[in-house]
Formats: C-alpha cells, sequence, structure tokens
C-alpha cells in the first residue's frame, strides 16, 4: 500500500514539475497587450449584451443597456495609451504603428461613437432610439478591425 501511495505521490510531482516547466518556457503576456486585450474583451461583453437586445427588442431593458453604454463611454479611452511600444504587437497588425494617423482617427472614431450611444441610451425609452448609435459604434469596430487586427482565418 505504501509503494502505492509513493508512486502516486512521485506522479503528482512530476505532473506537477513538467507543467511548472512548460509554463517557464510560454512567453509572457507583454502587460501592454494584456490591458488593451482586457479592456477590449469588456467591450465585446458590454456590446454583446446591448446587441442581443438589439435582436431581439423584446428583452430590451433599459436600464441594463444604460449601464452598459455608460460603462462602453467611461473606457472608450483607456487601451489607446497600451499601443505606444511596437514591441507589444499582440493581435495587431503593423499598420498600427506605420499609418499612426489613420489608427488615431479610428480610435477617435470610436469614442465619439461609444459617447453618442450613451447620450441616446440614457435618454432612450424604447430599443428602437439606441439601435442607430449602437450601429455606429458596431461599425467603428469593424472598420479598425479591418486594418489594424491581424485576422484569424
Amino acid at each position: 500500500m505504501e509503494s502505492i501511495v509513493s508512486f502516486k505521490s512521485l506522479w503528482a510531482t512530476t505532473l506537477l514539475a513538467a507543467a511548472l516547466g512548460l509554463s517557464a518556457c510560454s512567453p509572457a503576456v507583454d502587460p501592454d497587450v494584456k490591458a488593451r486585450q482586457d479592456s477590449m474583451k469588456s467591450w465585446s461583453d458590454a456590446t454583446g449584451i446591448m446587441e442581443d437586445m438589439i435582436d431581439n427588442p423584446n428583452t430590451f431593458d433599459v436600464e441594463l443597456f444604460q449601464d452598459q453604454a455608460a460603462f462602453l463611454a467611461e473606457d472608450a479611452a483607456s487601451p489607446w495609451s497600451h499601443f505606444k511600444s511596437q514591441e507589444a504587437m499582440g493581435n495587431t497588425t503593423e499598420a498600427v504603428w506605420v499609418n499612426a494617423g489613420a489608427f488615431e482617427a479610428e480610435a477617435d472614431q470610436f469614442e465619439q461613437a461609444a459617447h453618442e450611444l450613451n447620450a441616446a441610451a440614457q435618454t432612450a425609452t424604447v430599443v428602437e432610439e439606441v439601435a442607430p448609435a449602437f450601429n455606429d459604434v458596431k461599425a467603428s469596430c469593424k472598420s479598425c478591425h479591418t486594418d489594424f487586427k491581424v485576422r484569424r482565418d
């Protein structure tokens, strides 16, 4: 019985050591890449909630929509400072740095669209009052991703 316990302990220790060894070999995520990915993941979550309501108007919850739109407007400027170093490529194309003016214009357009969505949401009573502004936010995301995000096929 002791030999089985010892074998299990040895096996568990070996697996743990292997896992730690592999994690030490994997590259660390750059803090700038992580910060902007975290922010954009939060945007995706918020827009997903809002899009569900746009697609299914009978589920429109004005307060929830307002909260998500307010969050998006408040966070709209947060990731752009994390695109300063070309060393932190992540899922971006070189165009972020090569065509920085166009990238900054896309960022400004997104921020404006997010603020316009928030303004519409704060006075909305029905989904039709926010749908056009929401579609502008989606179009802004898509437009930026077209030139500045690596495509995964």
